[in-house]
């Protein structure tokens, strides 16, 4: 599969911590609401199908749907479709955008999704040890996190557009 050259191309400076980390907020709020749709129409569509509104019901009430594991595998696989189809295609979450930063390989090209599996779960192995994983860029000669390290891309701050 052929890498794509994002636009624009460019020698761009690595993105700040403070940077990253407003984008990654905008993104944890996208989130929430789509892990609150996936729930949705799992716990209200298709377990409503199968067990019936009363049944449902007394299943919530007895705790049964507290620890389902298929919901916890579709909210996984919901949120990291969400971050790959965004670093695939264009580099950049909805935040990303609004906070003018990008995930690329090193010739400008975009991840493939091999490189987008590896970020997510060294992503979160980075906040499951304190966020140690993104405040390594403090230290690193390259300003590179754990995750970007990993999955050989970088983040890069884009240029601001001119208004012309």
């Amino acid at each position: 599969m052929s890498k794509h050259q994002l636009r624009p191309q460019g020698d761009f400076p690595p993105a700040g911590l403070v940077r990253r980390l407003a984008a990654m907020f905008y993104d944890f709020l996208l989130c929430m609401a789509l892990m609150m749709v996936i729930a949705l129409l799992y716990q209200q569509g298709l377990l409503r199908l199968i067990h019936g509104a009363e049944q449902l019901r007394a299943l919530a009430d007895a705790g049964a749907l507290d620890h389902d594991p298929v919901l916890a595998s579709l909210l996984l696989i919901g949120v990291f479709a969400f971050f790959a189809k965004f670093w695939t295609h264009s580099g950049q979450t909805l935040g990303m955008q609004v906070w003018g930063v990008r995930i690329q390989n090193k010739d400008g090209s975009a991840i493939d999704l091999w490189q987008a599996l590896l970020r997510f779960f060294i992503a979160i192995g980075s906040w499951l040890c304190c966020g140690l994983g993104f405040l390594w860029m403090l230290w690193d000669k390259d300003q590179r996190t754990w995750h970007d390290r990993y999955s050989d891309s970088v983040v890069v701050q884009l240029p601001k557009k001119s208004k012309s």
